[in-house]
């Protein structure tokens, strides 16, 4: 019997074997740990979501600077310089973008874009032949980062402009910087961003996994993004599940099925639902055992009360009782 601990994970040997996650501190100062492996699961998106252009592009993941502990979370290099990307997220891409991914629950603060700006200048400083006029910064979160566009605006003078739903431009630097709120994407031109979030719902599981369906791809190659996505809307999955009637859940089964994890997903609320039965009848034990010793200790107590003792009797052998003496069953004195 597979136990319930985790709601769904992929068989390593089934294809794609997820990199060390690289959450922030951030995220782990708030004292709310998320052991969910967002940035893997990213990795697997922005793939995804340029995967038309496949060819033209070189993707890097948690690309060292130096040989000190700072990384880039994704570098895409174009292989020539020529090509353009017709993409949303994609359109002021030169030949070196570094892109930083925040999880839904972290955010991205004027600390994090100085560190990344400053990645860019290491970059170029470091890479032979790297030229820093022909690269750009991507900043992916799951919020609106008002404060940093009004840090943009107020403290470095740039205007921001929001180009396209999720998109948001920045003039004014240097180099070429866009901030992307995947919440505001369009699923049907980002759906593996716009699902990477811990808020899907019905309509937003069926597109996702529709969307797997269509690519015809064996779910191993993409177990980061579907184990990170699975466990942050567990709970949403499993309710749309029981509500077996519903058209769009029987739709989701269905696509379970077709891409070969719906044994998996069975499974584990199986699993759930057995630790859930069990629980609750090892506590109902638990009273009956309980009210039982009650009964037996108000019992003993009466009897001794019936035989004279005094209620500061009773007490002292109560307390000698506590300390691993027995409770007197008959006259002792």
């Amino acid at each position: 019997m597979r136990t319930a601990q985790y709601p769904y994970s992929i068989p390593p040997e089934k294809g794609y074997t997820p990199p060390v996650d690289t959450n922030s501190e951030g995220e782990k100062e708030k004292g709310k740990p998320d052991d969910i492996l967002w940035h893997p699961a990213f990795c697997n998106a922005i793939k995804l979501e340029l995967g038309e252009y496949e060819k033209d592009l070189d993707f890097v993941f948690e690309h060292p600077l130096n040989t000190g502990p700072l990384k880039i979370d994704v570098l895409i290099i174009k292989k020539a310089k020529g090509v353009r990307i017709d993409k949303n997220i994609a359109e002021i891409f030169r030949g070196v973008n570094i892109i930083e991914y925040k999880s839904p629950s972290d955010h991205l603060s004027v600390r994090d874009f100085l560190k990344v700006y400053a990645y860019a200048c290491l970059y170029a400083s470091s890479e032979k032949d790297a030229d820093i006029t022909d690269m750009t910064l991507t900043f992916v979160e799951s919020r609106h980062p008002r404060n940093l566009l009004d840090y943009l605006r107020k403290g470095r003078g740039c205007t921001v402009e929001k180009k396209r739903p999720g998109v948001y431009i920045v003039r004014g630097d240097p180099l070429p910087i866009q901030i992307i709120d995947n919440r505001e994407l369009p699923d049907d031109e980002n759906l593996w961003l716009k699902s990477l979030d811990n808020t899907l719902d019905i309509q937003g599981w069926r597109k996702m996994l529709a969307g797997i369906a269509r690519m015809g791809k064996e779910p191993g190659l993409i177990s980061a993004y579907l184990n990170a996505v699975m466990r942050a809307n567990w709970e949403s999955l499993r309710e749309a599940y029981g509500m077996s009637e519903d058209i769009h859940v029987k739709g989701i089964k269905h696509t379970l099925e077709k891409i070969g994890i719906l044994q998996d997903i069975e499974a584990r609320i199986m699993a759930e639902a057995e630790a859930r039965i069990m629980a609750r009848a090892e506590a109902e034990i638990m009273a009956e055992a309980k009210a039982n010793i009650m009964a037996e200790g108000e019992n003993k107590i009466l009897g001794l009360f019936r035989q004279g003792y005094t209620v500061e009797e009773v007490e002292r052998m109560l307390a000698q009782s506590r300390a691993g003496n027995a409770l007197p069953l008959g006259d002792q004195r």
